[in-house]
């Protein structure tokens, strides 16, 4: 897989660009900083991007800004986030975003260089690979929404585990529960938030989490991917 990489640390963009080599891949780009990501993008065609959060000149917004424009400019390009916070103002809107494949994973908290690497495919493959504290915060920060008050403890739990891009089988095997009962939290949410399960399983996670973001916003459509126990709202 091509890939490019925009991240101002010089140890960490190097160090990405071995890790990604040695598992096979072809990094087309490794810039610090986001100025020239257009033009690198347009000139090396990548699969994926990986972009850091927080950008020189200014290290506030330059990557996540970048990563919209990304989205919004070339939709078929996946795009992994990393970043040391949840960027909670612009983090709902670049997950709800139309566009490619997205990810949003905080850079303390990955900690298995496999796992890693398999996330990288998964989104490059089409998911949605959200770290577990994101899908937490964003969650949290909506807790006042009455919709989300109306899930118990065990559907916000599956909600998550959800949002994090795992299948039925495997928030099964998390939770121990079987498959039938996670299909049924599923369900029991979705009605909750007023959400038909209609097989769009990795959009409809983020048609919940834009729901949560903005009362009477427009949830995005459906992606015209093939997740495993999407009658169900699960995503692979």
């Amino acid at each position: 897989m091509r890939i490019l990489i925009c991240e101002d640390s010089v140890l960490l963009r190097e160090g990405l660009v071995r890790l990604l080599e040695h598992g096979g891949h072809t990094v087309v780009a490794a810039l610090p900083e986001a100025s020239e990501l257009a033009g690198a993008v347009a000139t090396t065609d990548p699969e994926l991007c990986i972009l850091d959060v927080r950008l020189p000149p200014t290290f506030t917004d330059e990557g996540i800004l970048a990563a919209l424009e990304l989205r919004r400019t070339r939709p078929g390009l996946p795009v992994l986030v990393l970043s040391q916070y949840v960027e909670e103002r612009y983090a709902s809107e670049l997950i709800a975003a139309q566009g490619g494949a997205f990810g949003y994973l905080l850079k303390d908290r990955v900690a298995d260089v496999g796992e890693f690497i398999e996330s990288v495919q998964r989104i490059a493959d089409g998911a949605t690979v959200l770290d577990p504290e994101v899908v937490a915060q964003l969650l949290t920060r909506r807790s006042r929404d009455d919709r989300m008050r109306a899930l118990t403890e065990r559907e916000r739990t599956v909600l998550a585990a959800l949002a994090e891009g795992r299948s039925n089988q495997a928030i099964a095997s998390l939770l121990f529960l079987s498959e039938a009962s996670v299909e049924k939290h599923i369900t029991a949410i979705f009605q909750k938030l007023g959400l038909e399960p209609d097989g769009g399983g990795n959009r409809r996670v983020l048609a919940a989490i834009a729901h949560f973001e903005s009362v009477g916003a427009t949830a995005p459509g459906d992606a015209d991917h093939n997740y495993p126990n999407t009658q169900t709202g699960a995503s692979a």
